[in-house]
């Protein structure tokens, strides 16, 4: 009997996209194990390769991969498998990775279908991923006949208060020159959380004035901050399930050759940054936002009419006219789009979710959401969760 594979897998887990490309792993460890598998988690070994190759191993795949680690391997003649999102190739190493290309496409595809005609990108300087994203945004843009506006500063590689800060500043200044209502694309999900933030401070509204779309999906992330932040999915485990077949063809044959495959991205994960069409009236933008905010409160028309200072006849002309839709209609999208993210993210009954949303009975929210979606809660609560297992 052959004994199992040794192999050393360095990714830092504290990211919640490595997680994933660890499930992808495993998945194909099981059907094609088994492997005696070790994880650096904080990638110590990338620092001090002696802690890792005292010990004899198989196969190596790593995510923060750099020369001496290759060229270590190399000397040693360890199959390798190089997850860094860098376009650079190692000799006879091959390299799976984001198609980033494509994740900028996703993204100006995603805002372009909420009509908006301006748009900027927010990104970093000196991370190739991050101008990869910016170039792939960029050109779609401009293939649908737009021009986009964009920031870029260097990241530090280590997020400390100060920087964040300096950050939200930098954003903001720049946001204030730029027309609205805007759509800005981040290059991932902590610029994106910056550019919110910077609006939040000049009190510029999000997403009515200005739509915010991430990249990567870290869930949590993605969801504490105020609007919860819409994002592109990665398949963090396509890339982890290609990265152990590689290496288990370089550890059963010849030697790899070096090349690279890039993954294409999911979907977009449409959470409130986004959820909203680009209307230049600001008393409907308003309007919308504080239909946003508090239409699982029990939100009336009237207190809308109040808010926005408009006569009840002028709001309902006034949405018809840019929305096609009553304010009423509003509310009760507002409310099932509520409705819509607690039956994916939580167990919570329809009972439950009718009372969280101010709908007066759990049969007329089932027959609302159906009106709006298409499909009963119970199947949108299916089809969510099939997604989410699919993204992470």
């Amino acid at each position: 009997m052959t004994p199992p594979k040794r192999v050393a897998i360095i990714v830092r887990t504290q990211f919640e996209v490595n997680q994933s490309v660890l499930r992808g792993i495993a998945q194909f460890e099981q059907r094609h194990g088994p492997w005696l598998a070790f994880v650096d988690e904080q990638a110590v070994s990338v620092q001090e390769p002696d802690w890792l190759f005292d010990q004899r191993w198989d196969g190596v795949i790593c995510g923060p991969t750099t020369l001496a680690l290759a060229r270590r391997c190399r000397r040693l003649r360890i199959p390798l498998v190089d997850l860094r999102d860098h376009p650079e190739i190692f000799a006879n190493i091959p390299k799976v990775r984001p198609d980033n290309i494509a994740i900028g496409h996703l993204g100006a595809e995603h805002l372009l279908e909420k009509g908006h005609a301006h748009f900027g990108f927010c990104g970093f300087a000196n991370t190739s991923w991050a101008r990869e994203r910016r170039r792939g945004f960029v050109e779609a843009v401009k293939l649908a006949g737009k021009q986009c506006h964009i920031l870029e500063t260097d990241y530090p590689g280590a997020i400390a208060p100060d920087w964040d800060n300096a950050q939200e500043k930098a954003i903001l200044g720049w946001l204030r020159h730029l027309p609205r209502p805007l759509a800005v694309m981040a290059c991932n999900d902590l610029r994106a959380i910056q550019v919110i933030n910077a609006c939040q401070r000049a009190g510029i509204v999000v997403p009515e004035e200005i739509a915010v779309l991430g990249a990567n999906n870290q869930s949590a992330r993605c969801e504490l901050c105020h609007p919860s932040l819409s994002s592109i999915a990665v398949d963090a485990m396509r890339i982890g399930y290609r990265a152990a077949e590689l290496l288990h063809a370089a550890m059963s044959a010849a030697p790899p050759k070096a090349t690279e495959e890039l993954v294409e991205p999911l979907h977009v994960v449409a959470r409130r940054s986004t959820d909203a069409l680009a209307i230049a009236d600001p008393k409907i933008a308003r309007a919308l936002h504080y239909i946003n905010e508090h239409a699982c409160q029990g939100l009336t028309v009237d207190d809308v009419v109040r808010e926005v200072h408009v006569s009840r006849s002028v709001l309902e002309r006034k949405f018809r006219d840019h929305l096609r839709r009553s304010p009423q209609a509003a509310i009760r999208y507002a409310q099932v789009q509520r409705a819509k993210a607690l039956l994916a993210d939580t167990d919570a009954s329809v009972a439950e979710i009718a009372e969280a949303t101010s709908i007066e009975h759990p049969e007329y929210l089932c027959v609302v959401f159906k009106r709006i979606t298409g499909e009963t809660p119970r199947s949108y609560r299916e089809r969510a969760r099939h997604w989410k297992k699919r993204a992470s």
